[in-house]
């Protein structure tokens, strides 16, 4: 293997191993934030958001499928 492509696998797993362990500190907690954002009321405004951001992921995809698909059948 690479040394570059073997350093960055090591460097990957030191990151994920240190995420892991770092996030059962927090176990107990209640998530606060997002209690907070359903009492105000804005986190209709976060599902709205990433709704709109999702669908538009998903006509941009299937327009370029579309125009992908006609170059295709052109050659």
């Amino acid at each position: 293997m690479d040394k570059r492509i073997l350093r960055w696998l090591f460097s990957f797993v030191a990151v994920m191993i240190g995420l892991a362990a770092s996030a059962q500190d927090n176990v107990n907690d209640q998530p606060q934030m997002a209690d907070a954002m359903r009492r105000d009321g804005k986190i209709y405004v976060v599902v709205a958001v990433l709704l709109v951001v999702l669908l538009g992921m998903f006509v941009y995809m299937f327009r370029i499928d579309r125009k992908l698909t006609r170059l295709e059948k052109s050659n």
